[in-house]
């Protein structure tokens, strides 16, 4: 069974939106093969090919999620966040206010797409493997 240790190992790695492809690759070899952050509050659900179910908590203070979305801001955030431009934090404010409720990754497919408050996609990326 993964751990939220070994996620959050995985995750200490991090440092810009140009280490998610190493990051994604690090959770599959733990055998995670889809999660779902929300961005209100940072947490995690994570699903393993096992079946299991994993929950993590909290990551940081309650962030107020735009009712109304903003695709073109959020792309312009997410590509400068891409280029390393933005640390975790800063990215998930910049989602929280261009209206990103959450972001689902899926390994088998590798995509990654951010879904607003009513649950419409606003962007679907392909994970570079």
């Amino acid at each position: 069974m993964v751990t939220i240790q070994e996620i959050k190992n995985a995750h200490a790695k991090v440092r810009s939106g140009g280490d998610f492809p190493q990051y994604i690759r690090d959770l599959k070899g733990l055998g995670i093969v889809r999660y779902e952050t929300y961005v209100s509050d940072g947490h995690t659900e994570y699903w393993t090919e096992n079946g299991e179910t994993v929950i993590s908590e909290e990551k940081y203070d309650f962030l107020e999620v735009e009712k109304m979305s903003n695709v073109e801001g959020f792309r312009r955030g997410l590509r400068e966040h891409q280029e390393g431009k933005s640390d975790y934090m800063g990215f998930c404010r910049m989602c929280a206010e261009n209206g990103v409720k959450k972001w689902v990754v899926s390994m088998g497919e590798m995509t990654c797409v951010y879904f607003d408050v009513s649950g419409v996609m606003m962007v679907e990326e392909r994970i570079p493997e």
